[in-house]
């Protein structure tokens, strides 16, 4: 089908309405068993859908895949060939064709799904031409993590929010709201109903690699209010929000990606600091919640990571909390869920702890071959086996048919290509979106009262993290009247990088350093990625020049604490081009700075002691 053009709506309603012709006729009431397993009240139609499928579709139905390539029917060679290795097919409609997956997820980079929002929209078409064109013609979940700020899969012509932290250090839960409910229209407007946000993770560590800004901040109440806004936006937008990462991954400083996070908390301390936001955003109606690849010793002693722990999501998710909606495993290709078990029980172990959606298999074993196959095939021999019985497995299936049914995709799933350019970053979009940001940035430390600067002639060198982010900065400040040269240094600057910046630095009047996790100091090992202590260096070697330097942490804000003595400290949370505008119109005074910290700052090497506390920011005087 040409691009631009989506498979018509009468073939569409009829082609997934045929599910209701040929599996919904009445049931006689002697003939349905459906009261004697718990299925009161249910709907009658997914019921006898869900009956008329194979075991092996069921279990299918229960997998969320990653697939290579930008198009669902892709001819390129490189694309195929990963498809092959992975699935031993070409491309993600031989995939649904085959096995008929509850869904597909898309990626950013490696390589990418995403070119922009018009194409992203035809291969959302292609999946759901290719999803109901099987024998259950069952609509696919399309999926994405667009959270915002450092974490969006789908970047501009896109609107893009500044993230978690960003948006708490505004305070508005009606901005949380709002942005949640742009993206939520931007994503379905190129097929994708599921998103992977909010974050309700309340972020009390300030070493966590994995959370950080993705977080509303360390205030459990805060971040309870900032997740609820955000269910209800994403839910008016029309796409399903994922509440994550129960029962809370905000206090691990071990990425679960590559290793197993553990959090020390006691059963007290998890009620106060990490439930909050996973019952306010219950108390809200959430759809869906993601698991964490974490060990909680005080929920389960067994010290199995959460997503596989029925302590943990039947008895405290399902039981003590009483949620009914879709529980997702984070991705199983993490390390933290892979170390304790082998990867063809982990899916099992995890629908025996009671989860229901299974996200992206691993891609490959150590012998290379891909294990979806592997994972679909342990899923359907544990019902086989009598380990899971195929009542457990049709109770998700039903879960997330509900939810395919409840977000309309069983009436039309498709994207409508003639109309995606008047719904993505539309102008009120990106307004709403700028203005939101404008409300973030704060100011932490102006102790030489160096802010506001006047515009005007003078020298500006700007140097630290980001290609983008200095470029984008220095060409705000040329606009201001100012000469300015970049000198961009990477997260880990080497000595040699540093010494050309302050070379650099010679002739200029002012010197603008943008940092990003500065407070990573420790060195990188194998298997253990950190960014070593070059930016902190960095900016401790401009600020002995003398000159006047403004630090500008474009990430997490704690990195203050490792140059206190830098005397013009300001944090973004985010580097997305509104952040980076905002920040620019507040060093000039354009804008007065109304950011407060959502976190405490603490003094390095000492989280007890407070560098700058919760709620701290400063503003200019009229």
């Amino acid at each position: 089908m040409p691009t631009g053009l989506a498979r018509p709506r009468r073939t569409v309603v009829a082609a997934v309405a045929a599910i209701t012709v040929a599996a919904m006729t009445p049931i006689p009431a002697q003939a349905d068993a459906g009261d004697r397993h718990g299925d009161r009240g249910k709907d009658r139609q997914l019921l006898r859908l869900i009956r008329s499928m194979t075991l092996e579709e069921k279990a299918a139905q229960l997998f969320v895949l990653q697939v290579y390539g930008k198009s669902a029917d892709t001819t390129d060679a490189a694309d195929v060939a990963r498809n092959r290795k992975l699935y031993g097919l070409d491309n993600a409609a031989q995939l649904i064709a085959k096995y008929s997956p509850g869904g597909i997820i898309y990626y950013s980079a490696d390589p990418p799904n995403v070119t922009d929002p018009q194409q992203l929209a035809a291969f959302s078409n292609g999946i759901q031409r290719a999803a109901t064109a099987t024998r259950t013609r069952i609509p696919a979940t399309i999926a994405t993590d667009q959270e915002g700020g450092i974490v969006a899969r789908v970047q501009p012509p896109a609107t893009q929010s500044p993230g978690g932290m960003a948006l708490a250090a505004g305070r508005r839960t009606g901005d949380a709201r709002a942005l949640a409910r742009i993206t939520g229209r931007e994503l379905r407007a190129i097929g994708v109903n599921q998103d992977y946000a909010p974050d309700a993770d309340v972020n009390v560590n300030p070493a966590n690699p994995v959370i950080g800004v993705r977080s509303f901040g360390s205030d459990p109440s805060l971040v309870a209010k900032m997740v609820a806004a955000q269910v209800d936006g994403y839910r008016e937008g029309g796409v399903t929000g994922t509440v994550k990462h129960f029962p809370g991954h905000g206090d691990t400083t071990t990425d679960s990606h590559i290793g197993v996070p553990r959090v020390d908390h006691t059963r007290e301390q998890w009620e106060r600091v990490d439930l909050p936001p996973f019952k306010a955003a219950i108390a809200r109606g959430a759809d869906s919640i993601m698991t964490a690849h974490i060990i909680y010793p005080a929920l389960d002693p067994s010290e199995d990571p959460s997503t596989l722990s029925k302590p943990i999501i039947t008895g405290l998710l399902r039981g003590k909390l009483g949620y009914k909606g879709v529980i997702v495993t984070d991705a199983l290709d993490m390390q933290g869920v892979r170390t304790k078990y082998g990867d063809d029980r982990v899916p099992v172990l995890a629908l025996k702890a009671g989860v229901d959606v299974l996200l992206k298999p691993p891609s490959f074993d150590a012998s290379g071959n891909g294990l979806f196959r592997t994972q679909l095939d342990a899923v359907v021999n544990a019902v086989r086996g009598g380990e899971l019985t195929e009542r457990r497995i049709e109770e998700s299936v039903y879960r997330v048919l509900a939810l395919k049914k409840k977000r309309g995709l069983f009436r039309d799933p498709y994207a409508d290509e003639s109309k995606v350019g008047q719904i993505v970053g539309k102008p009120a979009s990106l307004a709403t979106a700028q203005r939101a940001t404008d409300r973030t940035t704060t100011l932490v430390k102006n102790d030489a009262r160096l802010l506001p600067l006047k515009p005007g002639a003078r020298k500006v060198l700007v140097a630290g993290w980001g290609a983008t982010t200095t470029r984008t900065i220095a060409d705000e400040f040329t606009k201001r009247g100012a000469t300015t040269a970049v000198q961009e240094s990477g997260v880990s600057p080497t000595p040699d990088r540093i010494q050309q910046t302050v070379a650099a630095a010679k002739d200029q009047d002012l010197i603008v350093a943008v940092t990003n996790r500065a407070w990573d100091v420790k060195e990188p090992l194998p298997g253990e990625p950190h960014n070593g202590p070059g930016q902190m260096n960095l900016v401790n070697a401009l600020i002995a020049t003398g000159k006047p330097v403004v630090v500008i942490a474009a990430r997490d804000p704690y990195d203050i604490a490792y140059f206190p003595q830098a005397q013009t400290y300001l944090a973004t949370y985010s580097y997305t081009a509104e952040a980076l505008r905002s920040v620019t119109k507040v060093l000039f005074g354009e804008l007065a700075p109304a950011g407060k910290l959502p976190v405490t700052i603490p003094v390095r090497d000492n989280p007890g002691q407070a560098l700058y506390p919760f709620g701290h920011g400063l503003t200019y005087r009229r």
